[in-house]
């Protein structure tokens, strides 16, 4: 009889240690295709040195593409949304021994106030993941804790993940990462 009560358990534990989330099964076969990607936009590259990436972004300001940001460590790129509303994509990479690996970003409406429904964060979140869709390709999957009060959508390719997520009531983030180098800093 504890044999069997014994077996029962350990099938029991197996079930529950088997059981993966969709994010998790999306994750670990991304990570084992060995697929890379590293393409983030307007020139700019996973992988790029702090070196390629200052001189990638001189060219584009040179250009009229981009400018400083409103802090001392931003860049600011205005672009028109799917949507068509104009809006602010800010950012400034995170670096791993000299090479971009996480690209955080900022979006938001130009022209933002609160009492101006249709630009408020929820119609900032979509139009952000329809112009990731367009830049990636679909796939985006939403991801939330148990009382959804934490609602994250997450795209892998290979070893990039893209994550976007509502963070103000007037702004949008997002993260582009190489999960394997991300891991390894960890």
């Amino acid at each position: 009889m504890k044999s069997a009560s014994a077996l029962l358990l350990a099938c029991l534990i197996s079930t529950l240690l088997s059981c993966k989330t969709e994010y998790q099964k999306l994750e670990e076969d991304e990570l084992s295709s060995g697929k890379v990607e590293n393409e983030l936009y307007l020139g700019l590259e996973l992988g790029m040195t702090k070196k390629q990436f200052y001189e990638t972004c001189w060219e584009l300001n040179h250009k009229g593409i981009l400018t400083n940001g409103p802090s001392e460590l931003s860049v600011e790129y205005s672009l028109k949304m799917p949507s068509d509303k104009p809006a602010k994509m800010r950012f400034y990479p995170k670096f791993h021994e000299d090479k971009i690996y996480l690209m955080p970003i900022e979006f938001s409406y130009d022209g933002w106030a609160p009492w101006n429904e249709n630009l408020n964060a929820d119609k900032l979140l979509e139009d952000t993941i329809n112009l990731f869709e367009e830049w990636y390709g679909k796939g985006f999957i939403e991801v939330s804790n148990e009382d959804r009060s934490q609602v994250v959508f997450v795209k892998m390719d290979g070893n990039r993940r893209v994550r976007v997520f509502k963070k103000h009531l007037s702004s949008v983030r997002a993260e582009i990462v190489d999960l394997p180098v991300q891991k390894m800093t960890e």
